[in-house]
């Protein structure tokens, strides 16, 4: 039996998941993030080899019972075993917020690949500012797995991102008032194809966009969706493939840029207050394989150390950007699994 009081991993196959349940941790009334013991950051091993096509985050009480999402501030699930497709640090899973909920990839197509013996990092902030008070609370992360040995799904498939704060520490900038810009470029470890990708900016973000900086073409450009109160609810996702054609094709060749564009209105700097990141799906080309982590390398430790919270803040993804999901939820052929 697993320690009741640590973080575990396991297959509920009759509901077709892998679970990871983070620690359990009280979670008094009326208390902010900064003010709760936060569950450890978690390194687990993944116990069957399959595919995961989609997941959902929430947070359970001691008996395993769904309690409010507002409780989840973030989550993130790294790969510590294999790099990012634009530089040498850990590869980012997935990332979620209370208003993602669920997310799925057409199971058919599209799944991430995980090996027996391969590891993950789980890691979570939580706050409680409702008035019931929830003690022994588990963050629990459900992932739709299909095991292997299925003719399904038709493409091996790999969440990315590239964020213009990369390449390590806090994403998050001081956002100076007036119009700014802010980008960042790189070239892809091997090449492929884009299949889906999405944004996320602050508020007073004007555009995002991805482009292949050596030709100039304009992979992804997005302005936000805005809510009632002109807060930014949402950026566009965009799914590239269709019956003609499987994504934008990238190459080590070439240099891949992300810039975001804000107008900050109020006359002063805003601390934290700009982020700009794309991420998404991306299918290796045949033959190709997706590079395992060079630990030695200091942008890998540096990062290492940052994400298991041994130095900085906690990190935080954008929710969804690792991994855009299908037309019907959020943000992400011969067989053969590339």
């Amino acid at each position: 039996m697993p320690d009741a009081a640590a973080a575990r991993i396991f297959r509920d196959a009759a509901a077709g998941m892998l679970v990871i349940d983070l620690a359990p941790t009280d979670l008094p009334a009326n208390t902010p993030h900064h003010m709760i013991a936060q569950p450890p950051v978690a390194t687990l091993e993944i116990p069957e080899t399959g595919f995961i096509y989609g997941f959902r985050v929430q947070v359970v009480d001691s008996a395993g019972h769904p309690l409010p999402d507002e409780l989840i501030h973030h989550f993130n699930l790294i790969d510590p075993d294999h790099r990012e497709l634009f530089l040498p640090i850990s590869r980012r899973l997935l990332a979620a917020g209370h208003e993602t909920g669920a997310i799925r990839l057409p199971r058919l197509l599209f799944g991430l690949p995980l090996e027996r013996g391969e590891h993950v990092v789980a890691s979570a902030m939580v706050e409680n500012l409702t008035s019931a008070a929830y003690p022994r609370a588990r963050v629990r992360l459900a992932m739709n797995f299909t095991p292997a040995g299925r003719p399904w799904p038709l493409f091996s498939a790999s969440p990315w991102q590239m964020d213009v704060a990369f390449p390590v520490g806090d994403k998050s900038f001081t956002l100076p008032p007036g119009r700014s810009s802010r980008s960042y470029q790189g070239n892809p470890i091997v090449p492929g194809k884009i299949v889906a990708l999405g944004g996320h900016m602050h508020d007073y973000g004007r555009v995002i966009e991805f482009a292949d900086a050596t030709t100039g073409e304009v992979i992804y450009r997005a302005a936000p969706v805005a809510d009632a109160g002109g807060h930014i609810a949402s950026v566009p996702v965009a799914f590239l493939f269709g019956w003609t054609r499987l994504g934008v094709h990238v190459v080590p060749e070439h240099r891949y840029r992300v810039t975001v564009s804000y107008d900050n209105p109020t006359g002063q700097p805003i601390p934290d207050g700009g982020m700009g990141v794309v991420g998404g799906l991306f299918v290796p080309d045949r033959g190709a394989t997706w590079p395992a982590a060079e630990p030695r390398d200091s942008l890998y430790h540096e990062d290492y150390l940052h994400y298991m919270r041994l130095v900085g803040g906690h990190e935080m993804n954008m929710a969804g950007t690792a991994m855009p999901m299908t037309t019907a939820g959020h943000e992400h052929a011969a067989h053969g699994h590339r």
